[in-house]
C-alpha cells in the first residue's frame, strides 16, 4: 500500500471497531504518537445514529466490556478472551511507587533472546512491584547479548537470573562459562501447576496477578502492546493455555519480547540473597573467570 500511495502523495483512511490489541489498535495508537498520522473515535453518543432507547437497551442486555468495544470504542476494555486488559496495563503504566515499597524485595532479571531477525532480544529487570527500564537489542547475537547481561548483573547484582532457554542456550551458556548463575526456563516445559499447558501459560497468569497487586512498569508503548496483546483458551483437557508467539504475529502484531522478558522474572519464587550468599558467589565467580581465556578480549 505505501507504494501506491507515494506516488500520488495519497492518504489511506483505516476505520474499524475496536476488538482488543491487534493490527488495528496498533495503527491507532501510531497514530497518536506520529505528525503525519491522525486518528479519532467517535461514540454512539458522538454519532447520535442509534435511537437513544435502544442504546439503553444494548447497554442493559450487553456485558459491559462488549458495550464498550462495540458502542464506546474502547480499545482498552478487555476481549473475553484477552489475558491481560489495557486498562490494567495503562494503570499499572502511570502507577509510581516509593523506593521502600520494592526494596526490600528480591532483585530479578529475565532475558528474552531473539528467535529471528525482526525480533527483539530483551533484558528486564524487577524488583518486588516495581519493574523497570528494559534494555532492547536488535540485531545482536547470543554472545553479545550474554556480554550485556554480564555488565548488567556486575552493576545490579540480581538475586535470580531466569532466561528463555528455547533460544538462550547460548547465552545461557557463555553465562555459565563465565561464572554466573542463570536459570533456564522452558517456555513450553510442563507447569508447575497442573492447571496450565504449559510454563509460558503460567508465568504470564502470573504477572497478570502481579499487575492487578498494584505494580508499576515503565510507560513504554512496546510494553503495553506487548502485554495486553495475547489471548488464551482452555485445551480439550481444561487446562489454560496462552496464544504463542507465531499466533501473535500471524494476528499483525509483532512478537511480545518485552512481555516475555518480565514475565519470565516470574519463573519461580524467588528470596533476597544474604550478605554471606553475595560474598560466596562473588567468590566463585572471581575464581572461576579468573581463568577465562577469552578474559581480555571481552
Amino acid at each position: 500500500m505505501q507504494p501506491a500511495l507515494s506516488d500520488r502523495l495519497g492518504w489511506a483512511l483505516f476505520i474499524g471497531t475496536p476488538s482488543g490489541i491487534n493490527l488495528f489498535s496498533e495503527l491507532y495508537f501510531k497514530a497518536k504518537e506520529y505528525d503525519d498520522w491522525w486518528s479519532s473515535r467517535y461514540t454512539v453518543y458522538d454519532t447520535n445514529s442509534i435511537d437513544e432507547g435502544e442504546v439503553v437497551r444494548l447497554k442493559r442486555d450487553m456485558s459491559e466490556s462488549s458495550f464498550a468495544r462495540e458502542y464506546m470504542c474502547d480499545f482498552s476494555a478487555a476481549g473475553d478472551d484477552q489475558l491481560i486488559s489495557l486498562s490494567d496495563v495503562e494503570t499499572a503504566a502511570q502507577r509510581v511507587l516509593r523506593e521502600d515499597q520494592f526494596n526490600f524485595a528480591a532483585r530479578v532479571i529475565g532475558i528474552d533472546p531473539a528467535r529471528f531477525g525482526d525480533d527483539r532480544s530483551v533484558i528486564f529487570k524487577r524488583q518486588g512491584l516495581q519493574a523497570f527500564d528494559p534494555m532492547v537489542y536488535r540485531g545482536i547475537d547470543n554472545m553479545e547479548l550474554a556480554s550485556r547481561v554480564a555488565s548488567v548483573i556486575n552493576e545490579w547484582k540480581p538475586d535470580a537470573v531466569f532466561c528463555d532457554a528455547g533460544n538462550g542456550s547460548g547465552v545461557i551458556d557463555r553465562l555459565r562459562q563465565l561464572g554466573f548463575d542463570v536459570i533456564e526456563v522452558h517456555f513450553g516445559g510442563r507447569s508447575g501447576n497442573a492447571k496450565y499447558l504449559n510454563k509460558r501459560s503460567e508465568i504470564w497468569f502470573e504477572m497478570r496477578e502481579w499487575l492487578k497487586l498494584g505494580a508499576s512498569i515503565p510507560n513504554s508503548t512496546d510494553l503495553k502492546q506487548d502485554l495486553a496483546a495475547p489471548i488464551y483458551w482452555y485445551d480439550s483437557t481444561g487446562r489454560v493455555q496462552l496464544e504463542p508467539k507465531d499466533d501473535i504475529k500471524k494476528r499483525g502484531l509483532p512478537s511480545p519480547d518485552l512481555g516475555d522478558a518480565l514475565a519470565v522474572t516470574f519463573a519461580h519464587p524467588v528470596a533476597k540473597l544474604t550478605e554471606l550468599d553475595l560474598i560466596r558467589r562473588n567468590s566463585r565467580e572471581y575464581r572461576e573467570r579468573e581463568y577465562d581465556p577469552f578474559e581480555k578480549i571481552r
